[in-house]
């Protein structure tokens, strides 16, 4: 997902196989398998958006938050009790612009662009306390267009920065997740292995894969999917125009291959949530996420 602050959800109102890293690492949800999802921005009122989760027949969130004070930890716990609803991971990103495309995108996404790095250390730090004291067992966010280079000095810098981010969550027992979308699969793996902590997964927007023209997602599998802890079900087209990402579309009108993913998804025992993620706003998208639910329901059954 780019940053939720750029689509406020529901506000009219989610070659690793041989790699050892996380081997030993509890899959989350393993015990409760394929459950479908929304990612929804929080606002101020928790419960408004929680009710129309629980109305759509979603039984997760990815919960975006920004501000984590006494007040808005209360009705974001009072709302997730009231709608039996789980929170799989909370989304942020933290302070600063964010421009999603191609040339401002380096220069703003993330923990990449030093000019906003330690705020949104600092940021997110604050955000996996919260968490921590709301329940919810992963923090998730961007991390930026991570160098393909690993001799480029901002690569370090980078790997530095999640590692103090990583470690911060795994003091409070949660997982990390990286979302793809702005660096190859093995740029992200590299990252992952150079952090160097057991407590990191990956958010696999497949979508974001196409959007940003950096891999198929069913391939990409090949090189991250024992890696893969939570997934945004997303459709999209490849990008055209080298200035701007690919065309977010409606689940089935892209290049996202769904079926032969959610099979491969199954076969490397993917037990975790299934996120649905539509990048417009009002009643088509709504109605978008209806079609993806039945759709969806269908594959994974």
């Amino acid at each position: 997902m780019r940053a939720y602050t750029r689509r406020r959800f529901m506000q009219v109102s989610a070659a690793a196989a041989a790699t050892p890293l996380l081997a030993g690492s509890a899959q989350a949800g393993a015990v409760k398998g394929m459950r479908l999802g929304l990612i929804v921005h929080m606002g101020r009122d928790p419960e408004g958006a929680l009710k129309k989760i629980h109305d759509l027949g979603l039984p997760t969130c990815q919960a975006g938050i920004d501000e984590y004070d006494a007040e808005m930890e209360k009705r974001l716990k009072a709302g997730l009790g009231k709608y039996d609803i789980e929170a799989t991971a909370l989304n942020t990103a933290g302070p600063g612009p964010a421009v999603w495309d191609f040339y401002q995108g380096p220069l703003t996404i993330g923990l990449v662009p030093e000019k906003y790095r330690q705020q949104r250390i600092d940021h997110l730090k604050r955000a996996s306390d919260f968490a921590k004291r709301c329940g919810i067992p992963a923090l998730h966010t961007h991390c930026g267009f991570i160098p393909e280079n690993p001799n480029d000095p901002v690569y370090e810098a980078t790997v530095k920065a999640i590692r103090e981010v990583v470690s911060h969550c795994q003091g409070n027992g949660q997982t990390f997740l990286y979302e793809t979308g702005q660096e190859t699969p093995i740029t992200l793996l590299r990252a992952i292995h150079d952090v160097g902590l057991d407590n990191q997964g990956i958010n696999l927007d497949v979508a974001n894969l196409i959007l940003y023209g950096k891999a198929n997602p069913v391939d990409a599998l090949d090189v991250i999917g024992t890696l893969v802890r939570g997934l945004h079900a997303k459709d999209g087209l490849y990008p055209t125009d080298p200035h701007k990402l690919g065309e977010e579309v409606p689940i089935g009108q892209g290049k996202v291959d769904f079926p032969q993913l959610i099979k491969r998804l199954k076969k490397l025992n993917y037990r975790g949530p299934i996120t649905i993620e539509r990048e417009i706003e009002g009643a088509q998208q709504l109605e978008d996420i209806r079609k993806a639910k039945v759709y969806l329901e269908g594959l994974i059954a």
